[in-house]
């Protein structure tokens, strides 16, 4: 198998293809409502993706706003889960944040996934709350 390369997409089928991962993990296994997920802010977002045996395995977006990134849909394939996609994908993710600028990332973690966040430096910031059924909690990290 061909290694894992975690870049920006580079084409529109990239981009599909992360779409259709994004609606696999949140809607089919996690029962996200799809238009929740369609939020209308992925023509405008940055999508990475990470690529092995070219399929598209792992996604996430960021919108900017102002001088924060706001990473989101962060999905993995769940076969490949626990081979560090995931840290991998934040990496990068904060690499494109700070050459647009950004001083900090934002995101909202699902508790399950809130020890990959810390130990990527994140920090919690206000109580858990509930989005789509599930439990999350707002996270940030700055970035140098």
């Amino acid at each position: 198998m061909s290694p894992l390369e975690v870049r920006l997409a580079e084409t529109s089928e990239e981009i599909d293809a992360a779409l259709r991962l994004r609606e696999r993990v949140f809607a089919v296994e996690q029962g996200v409502r799809p238009e929740a997920d369609r939020d209308g802010r992925d023509p405008e977002a940055t999508h990475l993706v990470a690529v092995e045996g070219g399929h598209v395995v792992g996604t996430c977006r960021l919108v900017f706003q102002g001088d924060i990134a706001r990473l989101g849909r962060m999905a993995v394939e769940p076969g490949l889960r626990g081979r560090g996609l995931g840290t991998a994908i934040l990496e990068e993710a904060e690499r494109e944040a700070v050459t647009a600028g950004a001083r900090c990332i934002s995101l909202h973690a699902q508790l399950r996934a809130r020890s990959l966040y810390t130990r990527g430096g994140y920090l919690e910031q206000g109580p858990e709350f509930v989005e789509e059924g599930i439990d999350h909690v707002t996270m940030e990290k700055p970035l140098a």
